[in-house]
Formats: C-alpha cells, sequence, structure tokens
C-alpha cells in the first residue's frame, strides 16, 4: 500500500492533499478515504510512512487493501475494464510472492556485506522499485516458485534439446565456434548427448544443441510444439550436467557447479511486470554481433577504461523457427517460446578480495526494514559522500560519456548493471543484458548492418532521458530517498553530488561541450516518463520492444536535482 501510494502519486495518478502538518489526505471515489504520514522529496518522490497508513469507508475504519484502492481508483488510473482482471491478477501474484518471502526471511544486512553475488541475489526482496505490480510471475504456481525462483535459490539443472540445423539459427561473436561453445559448456556430456540422437536413428551433425528452462520444456515446449518433437525436429535430450541458479531476472541461470560457465538466459512463457518473458529467435540473430560492436566501442574509449566500466558480452545465441506459429502466425507469443543466449560470467573478472552485487542489491531492506547500501557506506569506513563519488564514477559518469561521446544508451536499470567492490565501496561496473537493451540514438551512418538494430532514432530532446529518466528518475531517486530516510545523506546533498559528478566529467571533455549543451542533462525540467502508466495501459505488453520510444507515456514534466539554478 505505501508503495503504490508513492509510485502512483509520483506518477501523479493519484493527488494527495495536505492533511496537517506532514500528513495527507488522499480521497476516493464512492467515499473512501486513506490518511498517512509522509514527505516529498526531490523528483516528487513520496516518502510514505507504511505504518501511519489508515483507510476509511463511509466514515468508518476499513482494512488496508490494494487491489480495493487500484479498483476504486481505476478512471484515474486509466485502467481500461478489459483489463482490470488482468493487472489485479499480476498484483496478486506479487502479493502471493510477497508473503512467500514473509515466511522465508532472508538474512540481514550484516551479513550479506560478505554475501557471495549468489547469495546477495537469493536474499533480494523487492523486484522493480517503480512497477507496483513487479514480481507477478502469472503462469507459476506454489510448487513451480518453490523449484524455479531466485527467492527460493534452489538448484536447477537446465533441459537440453536438439533442433534440427535447418529450421535454427546459432549466432556467435568473433572468435567463437560452435564446437568452442558446446565443448566450454557441456564437457563431457556434450558427447553423450551426441550418443543418445545416434541411438535414436539421428545423426548428430544435423542438430544443434539448446537450453531449456525446465518449466517452459514442461509446461509449454512438449505440448505446444508436440507436431516438432514427433518430427523429431526437437529432440529431448534430458538435464544438463550441471547445477545453475535462477538470477533476480528469473530467466537468467547462473551456473553453481563451474562459475566460469556462461550465464544462460532462457525464454519463459509467464506473464511478468507487463511482459511474457520469452526470447525472440530473429531478435537473437544478432545478438552477439552487437555485444561485440558495443565491446569494442567501450574497450576503445579511454575515459570507459580508466572508469573500469565493462559490458559482459553475450557470445552465443540460439533460436528454433521450424515451428507452425512461425510459418503462419505473426506476432504470436509462441514465437518467442524457444530461444536462449550464453553471456560471460562476470566471475573471472572479480580480482582477489573483490565482490560483486546486482545495482538492484544497493535498494535492499532486509526482514527488519534495514537497508543494505547505508551498511554498505558504514562497513567502508568512508564518509557518505565519498562513497557515492565513487559509486557515481563508476555508474552515472560512464553511462553519460557513453552518449555524449557515441550517442550510445545502455538500460542501466539495477538488474542490468554489475557494481564491482572493494572493502565495500564501489571500484567499477560491468553492464549487461546489452543485445535486447542497447540503442544508438543518432542516425550516424557508419553502423554495421548488423547492428542496424539497435539503431532507435528519437527526438534531440528527449535523447537526455536515457540519464535523466533511466538513471535519475529510475534509480538514484530511489537511493537518494533511502539515504535521506536512514540519516545517512539528506537528499539535498545526495543531488549535489550527482550534479558535480556530470559537471567534473564535461570540465575534463572540452571536445565533448556541444554534445554536453544538445543533451542536457542539466536542464532545468524534463519530460515525466511514467513506467506504472505503461502497465496500467496494457499489463500483457508495456511496450512495442521494436519502437519502444513511441510508447512511452508522459505526465508533463519533472524539475530536475541536477540543474543548478
Amino acid at each position: 500500500m505505501a508503495k503504490a501510494v508513492s509510485e502512483l502519486a509520483h506518477e501523479r495518478l493519484l493527488a494527495p492533499e495536505p492533511d496537517g502538518p506532514g500528513r495527507w489526505l488522499l480521497r476516493a471515489p464512492g467515499g473512501t478515504t486513506y490518511r498517512f504520514a509522509g514527505r516529498r522529496l526531490p523528483l516528487e518522490h513520496w516518502e510514505v510512512d507504511a505504518d501511519s497508513l489508515t483507510r476509511e469507508v463511509d466514515g468508518e475504519p476499513a482494512p488496508l487493501d490494494v487491489q480495493a484502492l487500484v479498483v476504486e481508483h481505476a478512471e484515474e488510473l486509466g485502467l481500461r475494464e478489459e483489463l482490470v482482471g488482468v493487472y489485479l491478477e499480476e498484483l496478486a501474484a506479487s502479493i502471493a510472492w510477497t508473503c512467500w518471502q514473509l515466511e522465508h526471511p532472508g538474512p540481514p544486512v550484516a551479513a550479506l556485506l560478505t554475501a557471495s553475488h549468489a547469495e546477495v541475489e537469493h536474499a533480494v526482496t523487492e523486484g522493480h522499485p517503480g512497477f507496483l505490480a513487479n514480481r507477478g510471475r502469472v503462469g507459476w504456481g506454489l510448487a513451480d516458485h518453490e523449484a524455479f525462483s531466485p527467492d527460493a535459490g534452489r538448484p536447477v539443472r537446465l533441459v537440453w534439446v536438439a533442433v534440427r540445423r535447418t529450421l535454427a539459427h546459432l549466432s556467435m561473436g568473433a572468435g567463437l565456434t560452435e564446437d568452442d561453445l558446446y565443448d566450454a559448456e557441456l564437457g563431457a556430456a556434450r558427447e553423450q548427448m551426441r550418443q543418445r540422437l545416434g541411438d535414436l536413428g539421428l545423426d548428430p551433425a544435423d542438430y544443434l544443441l539448446m537450453p531449456l528452462h525446465p518449466w517452459q520444456w514442461d509446461r509449454k515446449v512438449a505440448v505446444t510444439f508436440a507436431p516438432d518433437v514427433a518430427r523429431r525436429d526437437l529432440v529431448w535430450l534430458g538435464e544438463g550436467p550441471d547445477e545453475h541458479q535462477a538470477m533476480q531476472s528469473i530467466r537468467t541461470f547462473a551456473n553453481r557447479t563451474v562459475p566460469h560457465r556462461a550465464h544462460v538466459k532462457t525464454a519463459l512463457a509467464i506473464q511478468n511486470m507487463g511482459f511474457v518473458r520469452g526470447l525472440s529467435p530473429a531478435y537473437m540473430e544478432h545478438t552477439p554481433a552487437i555485444n561485440d560492436w558495443v565491446a569494442e566501442v567501450v574497450e576503445g574509449d579511454p575515459e570507459l577504461v580508466g572508469l573500469g566500466f565493462e559490458v559482459v558480452r553475450e557470445r552465443a545465441a540460439i533460436g528454433y523457427t521450424g515451428d507452425v506459429f512461425h510459418a503462419s502466425a505473426p506476432g504470436t507469443p509462441q514465437r518467442k517460446m524457444l530461444a536462449a543466449l550464453w553471456r560471460e560470467s562476470p566471475y573471472p573478472r572479480l580480482a582477489e578480495g573483490e565482490q560483486m552485487v546486482t545495482m538492484a542489491a544497493l535498494l535492499h531492506r532486509d526482514p527488519s526494514g534495514a537497508p543494505l547500501s547505508p551498511a554498505m557506506v558504514r562497513a567502508s569506513g568512508l564518509d557518505a559522500r565519498t562513497w557515492l563519488r565513487r559509486y557515481l564514477d563508476a555508474y552515472l559518469r560512464p553511462v553519460a560519456h557513453c552518449l555524449l561521446a557515441h550517442d550510445l544508451a545502455f538500460m542501466p536499470h539495477g538488474e542490468n548493471v554489475l557494481v564491482v567492490l572493494r572493502d565495500h565501496a564501489p571500484v567499477r561496473v560491468l553492464m549487461k543484458d546489452i543485445g535486447e537493451e542497447v540503442a544508438v540514438l543518432t542516425d550516424a551512418p557508419d553502423l554495421p548492418p548488423e547492428v542496424e538494430r539497435a539503431r532507435h532514432v528519437i527526438d534531440p530532446d528527449d535523447r537526455c532521458l536515457a540519464v535523466l529518466t533511466d538513471v535519475v528518475d529510475g534509480v538514484l531517486r530511489h537511493l537518494a530517498a533511502i539515504w535521506d530516510a536512514d540519516g545517512l545523506l539528506a537528499a539535498e546533498e545526495f543531488w549535489d553530488e550527482a550534479a558535480a559528478c556530470l559537471e567534473q566529467h564535461a570540465a575534463k571533455h572540452p571536445e565533448l561541450a556541444e554534445q554536453v549543451a544538445a543533451y542536457g542533462f542539466q536542464r532545468e525540467r524534463f519530460r515525466h516518463s511514467c513506467l506504472n502508466r505503461l502497465q496500467l495501459r496494457d499489463a500483457r505488453q508495456m511496450v512495442d520492444l521494436a519502437d519502444q520510444a513511441s510508447s512511452l507515456m508522459y505526465a508533463g514534466t519533472l524539475a530536475n536535482p541536477l540543474h543548478r539554478g
């Protein structure tokens, strides 16, 4: 309820009224009233005291119910009648897994300060900080959640299938061969899989090997693609040799048995946070080439190298297109059910004494409500502004530089950024999820043909949103609020450091002065792009992935805390 009030008010879908010093009143149609204590911080961030929330219906006390809040405000929220149930189901599923987490509390923040990346991933509970229905996983039952969710942290063995080579496509990054890939990821199990094909009277040379999420095979592929299995265009090979663990992104697995082996991203036909989590074979085809090109840009830029900024490449991708859905049913979700990619393991990049967490973990609170990132600051022995300066230099500065120097935009939200720490303080970041998320924002003529898919030319005045929406409003707003509430650092001081980070970069790079002026990261106001409005508009698919910019929804403008008045 506190998050609903906070984020829906931030997006100007709800309009709390003053109700005395530090108190607020929210009226719903039909005579329902909510009251709470709270503060408004920069970027119209509402810090809502959850314990103070009360609800009255016709003047009588009533229990809090976030679904009731949504139904009461359905018209204001823009929920179409035919989609109310879709959104409420995803919200209910988010509540279900929240209840599971409350019954299975994770470790205190003190224990996470020295935990491994996988242990922290298992402990993180919140999901996306902006979305209200943020971990619905619609399609999973209780047993599926226990078996496969990152919250449960159970070991998982991926299922492998052979796919007929003439009906599939395997793409690989520069310098990688098919034998290199399969030998590295399967070891001796590769020969066992080839033997199984031979035992069935099939020629192993006619097939490529593809990993699948176990749930995907059992609930979708074996049934939805039964004709393909019957034709032996798809052949079940059994479980892989290694144990994996689901990361917070749900469909990506880290290898627990051999940590230096690739992370595997699989198609998963569940509804989660506004999308069915499939993978498109058509999209996968150019993913390794896009990753290689981005890595080359990053590795060739002295500023990025000096900051330690790196990308974790998706080295290979595979997709099957021999099904009837690809032949005659364009646009259907079944066309995204049979694909996978292999991403470099980030673990070999850690030096002795370094720790790694996804940036989402910086917003984590343990079961007692204690926040993780302030505990990191205190454990580091640094003052808050020094710690923050190091974090911004590792994260904000390279993301801004990529835009200014290369018109290259990442999707740098918490799950896509790995923060490397030494002595509990940030030293650099690694960016992942490149193939589906990266964008070149101009019509520069020198893109290789295989990278052309990454070009998304947008209005020059909106290019700033790649920092101001995705970083400032989408990530730093939440971190600033946690630090302010914790008493670690006042929000005004937090934003002063963020502004100084950009100014110091500009001073070091006078050759980028024209771009700094054009992007205008420190403009007075910027367009207020709203995430929950997208999900409320249609929780089945929030945006057109091929043209995300035109799908976005705005609510006026926000005052920019990076602006120097």
